[in-house]
This record gives structure tokens, sequence and C-alpha cells, in this order.
């Protein structure tokens, strides 16, 4: 996932969620981002470019049966389709909107262990916002770094999504106290990565059931000195042979998991 804005099947736009203690909520995020020299984020929200890669929304009536999750949203070949098939496979359909016509715009899904996620069309490339810079990245940006998922039951959900989303999956052997096994890395459209889903065993044996979004930030240790200032949790810090931060999963103050990894 090194660029932002790709149209391609499996493609991660973005992500939202819709909170209680929406200011709060707010000043939390907005602090644990916004560290290092320059930061990746605005206050308002935004990445460093001004682009609206994730949405903190107010939990109003109309999203109350929304988990309290961060939802990315997939690009899938046909929204329609892919909502009949979550249903069909023991997933569940939260809103699905529609235009005029009847012809779908975008959904909110559940998969059978209850991660949420939403699913919308391939974006056209020419309504892609212009990027500056090699690759699609102008520096160190905030984006959504990766994605993964953590199930007792991996085989089963990596093949709901490879048939919801249109993944591919790719094994990778994976090692703990109790043997070894395999973790799947989804490949999008265009064969190239996209997402993991993951046992709940070994080093991802901590981490909850639904879809870790990991949010790029300028100074790890800043911000997850930040996140216990603000009143979240560190579920988990690793480190390199170097001592250096490779990532970090926490909660936030009302309960929500996210991940950090540096810029």
């Amino acid at each position: 996932m090194h660029k932002l804005f790709v149209p391609r099947i499996g493609g991660v736009l973005s992500a939202d969620i819709a909170v209680p203690e929406h200011e709060r909520e707010m000043r939390f995020y907005s602090r644990v981002l916004r560290t290092g020299e320059n930061p990746l984020w605005r206050e308002d929200g935004m990445n460093n470019l001004g682009m609206p890669v994730i949405g903190l929304g107010k939990r109003i009536p109309e999203y109350a049966d929304l988990p309290l999750q961060w939802m990315p949203h997939i690009q899938v070949a046909d929204v329609a389709a892919s909502a009949r098939r979550a249903v069909e496979l023991g997933g569940r359909e939260l809103m699905h909107q529609k235009d005029p016509s009847g012809n779908s715009q975008w959904a909110v899904l559940l998969d059978p262990n209850g991660a949420a996620f939403g699913i919308i069309p391939v974006i056209p490339r020419e309504a892609m916002p212009p990027v500056p810079g090699e690759g699609g990245v102008a520096g160190p940006v905030g984006r959504i770094a990766w994605l993964d998922l953590t199930v007792p039951n991996a085989p089963a959900i990596r093949d709901f999504y490879v048939q919801i989303i249109g993944w591919t999956a790719r094994g990778v052997p994976m090692e703990d106290g109790h043997g070894r096994y395999v973790d799947y890395g989804m490949a999008g459209g265009d064969g190239q990565a996209a997402a993991g889903v993951c046992h709940a065993r070994g080093m991802s044996a901590d981490l909850p059931p639904v879809w870790m979004l990991y949010l790029t930030v300028g100074d790890m240790a800043e911000s997850l000195r930040r996140v216990e200032e603000e009143g979240g949790r560190i579920i988990k810090a690793v480190k390199g042979e170097d001592s250096a931060y490779i990532y970090a999963a926490i909660q936030d103050p009302v309960g929500a998991y996210v991940g950090l990894m540096p810029g």
C-alpha cells in the first residue's frame, strides 16, 4: 500500500468511524497523529497533503447500529453483488446506499466474525485527486500504511474476503511456540499487496478481530506517549533490532482500535 488513491479492485482508499465523545476523540487523534518536526496529519483530520484519508464522524442516531470500529473503504467490481454474497456467506449488511435509479453506491458490511468494512465501486482514474511526487507519494505523508485482520479462523475469513472483495490470497509462513502456520497476504486486482488476514496466535495473539488500520506518524515514541496522556491504551508496541519502533496497536479513549507506524 505504498500509493495513495489508486483505482483497483481491492484497493483501500480511506476509512472512517462514528464515535461518541466526538470532541475528545478529535483531540486524541489530533495529538497522537501530529508528532514529529513536520506532522503527517492536520488538526482537521486530513493528511499533510490536504487529503481526506480518514474520517471521524459524530455518532448520530443514523449511525447507532454501526460498530465502534475503524472501517476501511475497499473498492469492489460490483457493490450490489458483493453485499449480497457477504450475506450468503454469513456476514451482515448494515447500510446500503443506492442512487435514485436503484444502483448501489456503497455499503457497510460485517464479516462472519463481526469485523466491519465498507465497499465502494472502483473509482475512475480521472476522479482520483492528484498526488505529487514519485510513485504517488511525496515524501513522508499521512496515509493508511497497512491494513490487517486477526481472527481465530483465518482460512475461512480469507475465503470470505476473496469472494466478497476479489482479493487473491498468498500464504505467509509463520511460526510460534506451538509450531508452524500460515497467515495470508491479500493482493488487489493489480497483484499488489492490499491487506493481511492473520491467525490469532504468535505476534498477533493480542490483537482484536477488527480491521486494524496502521496510520503513519512522524515520531512513534512521542505518539505513544500521547496515547496514554490522552486516555488511550497501548495494546502492544513492537521494536526492531535497532530499538526503533516498527508498529504499535492502540485503543482510543472510547475503545476503538487502530495501529501506528513510522512515517
